[in-house]
């Protein structure tokens, strides 16, 4: 085993096989509470595991593994599924090309070789798949694509999967097909697990219909209470909270608010636990009208708010301070002056189901209550007991403009020896350009000079955290956001400390960035063991 480092919070153990993989994942699940375990995330040939910083550290956790036997893993063989796919894929030619075969015989060993399910990751629903047989190993595409239709089937390294919903993505399309892999509104919403057995179809050569599990679709709740009335939800205003922590066997990566300081201090502000959700606003322009008294709260990215009552008298609101509203006011916050992201909290809190264990909205998943809309009516839960207000909270970042330069502390790791020397000092030394491809997903970034691999295998999908800098062919970083995928193929060379997430979080487009590294790259040591 190799025991590499990720975050202050996390580190990754390589393994030689996807079977010593599976072997230890189910080793480890029985060793949550007693080793202070938050979340392992398993891979084609490693783990990443998160742990509590507080109650132990990386070095601890890999002396703790490397006594582990690892030797007698044995996959799991679950049902067998059938796919029908329209082979149309666009890159299905080059796909061809590149195995010196014809578009015929790549369709011919997607479907005459049944594929196994070994791990889910990238996004929920997004199934792992391998075959003994089918000889299709083909490399990701130099450059990720920004959009790939949900249902497309590809290829990457050993794998083949099934894209569940529309996002980005580095994989090979070779086809498409009608079958949800993902559906929330399903008993079971992955129709694909670990163990799962594929058989791939060419949908044009039958004509047969294959039933799918029922799909029974839940409307949303209709409120009867109509507290507050959204006019103009600006750029993006979604349902955020501290996210779904602990939820990675199923796919689904963390999510939650981009700054989570901001979280807590909104709901400080109003007498709210600091994980009530909240509203995130993007880049200002968000309007309500309020139709029942109420005590509201404003932090994060800074922006004008106005107030202007039934009367039409107008004035203006500090933010990190409660505002008191009345029936007939509305609220309006201007474009952001800095930072990207606002925070708006009431009293009590909203009247929001939960999905999946949180009322955050995964842009990439699409998992959680919808984002707002114009004209969309909210309601307020209304809590006998509650903290008292707080008038001390204060923004714990400088909030940047586009104009300013913003250092990122980071650790070096898990693939930094992926990169020539040279490549790590560009990393560290030049200044990256935020482009405006950035999302919630992750900060699309531009140097000057790309950075250059010295290891230019492929890399078998692995576990990625939250602030990863992860590294395409083309060498231009992505930095991972809160919606980032859960699992990825491109070496990541660093990762941002968490104690610089929420800043990440709010550096807007065209602002630029300096990685400042707080230690050498360095592999973590286990204790000796036969095992290993």
């Amino acid at each position: 085993m190799r025991f590499l480092p990720v975050n202050l919070d996390a580190l990754m153990v390589e393994l030689n096989s996807l079977e010593q993989t599976m072997a230890l994942t189910d080793l480890l699940h029985n060793m949550f509470k007693q080793w202070h375990i938050e979340e392992i995330v398993p891979a084609a040939r490693t783990i990443l595991i998160r742990f509590n910083p507080v109650l132990t550290n990386a070095s601890t956790i890999a002396k703790h593994v490397a006594t582990l036997d690892i030797s007698a893993g044995v996959m799991p063989s679950g049902e067998l599924i059938t796919i029908p796919v329209q082979y149309q894929g666009e890159d299905l030619a080059d796909v061809a090309n590149y195995l010196g075969i014809t578009i015929s015989e790549v369709i011919e060993r997607h479907t005459e070789h049944e594929y196994q399910v070994a791990f889910c990751g990238f996004a929920p629903g997004f199934a792992y798949m391998v075959s003994k047989g089918a000889n299709l190993n083909v490399p990701r595409r130099q450059s990720p694509r920004i959009r790939i239709p949900a249902g497309s089937v590809a290829l990457a390294g050993e794998f083949s999967s099934i894209y569940p919903k529309t996002s980005p993505g580095g994989w090979q399309l070779i086809g498409i097909t009608h079958v949800a892999v993902w559906d929330l509104h399903r008993k079971e919403p992955a129709l694909l697990k670990p163990g799962s057995r594929v058989n791939f179809i060419d949908a044009s050569k039958s004509g047969k219909i294959y039933s799918l599990p029922i799909s029974k679709k839940v409307e949303e709740t209709d409120h009867q209470q109509h507290d507050i009335k959204i006019l103009q939800t600006g750029l993006q205003t979604l349902w955020q909270d501290d996210g779904r922590i602990g939820q990675a066997a199923l796919g689904i990566s963390e999510s939650g608010a981009m700054d989570k300081s901001a979280l807590h201090s909104v709901n400080r502000v109003v007498g709210n636990s600091i994980n009530t959700p909240a509203l995130e606003i993007t880049q200002g322009g968000f309007k309500a009208q309020i139709n029942s008294a109420m005590l509201v709260a404003v932090t994060g990215a800074t922006c004008d708010i106005t107030i202007t009552t039934a009367k039409q008298e107008k004035y203006h609101s500090r933010m990190y301070e409660p505002i008191q509203l009345e029936k007939g006011d509305i609220i309006e916050l201007g474009n952001c002056q800095c930072g990207v992201r606002s925070y708006f909290a009431v009293r009590g809190g909203f009247e929001i189901a939960p999905v999946l264990t949180s009322c955050s909205y995964d842009t990439l998943a699409q998992v959680g209550p919808s984002p707002l809309k114009n004209n969309q009516y909210l309601a307020l839960r209304h809590k006998k007991r509650l903290n008292a207000v707080s008038l001390t909270q204060l923004p714990l970042v400088n909030y940047p403009t586009s104009d300013d330069v913003v250092e990122l502390d980071i650790v070096l790791g898990p693939r930094t020896d992926w990169f020539t020397q040279q490549a790590i000092t560009k990393l560290c030394s030049q200044l990256w350009h935020v482009t405006p491809a950035s999302n919630r997903i992750g900060l699309r970034l531009l140097g000057e000079e790309p950075l250059s691999r010295k290891i230019q295998q492929e890399l078998p999908s692995e576990g990625t955290c939250i602030g990863a800098i992860q590294i395409p062919a083309n060498g231009q970083p992505v930095l991972f956001l809160n919606d980032h995928p859960l699992t990825g193929g491109y070496p990541v060379i660093g990762a941002v400390c968490n104690y610089h997430l929420d800043l990440a979080g709010q550096i807007p487009v065209n602002a630029k960035i300096k990685f400042n590294p707080i230690g050498m790259f360095k592999e973590f040591i286990g204790s000796c063991s036969d095992h290993v």
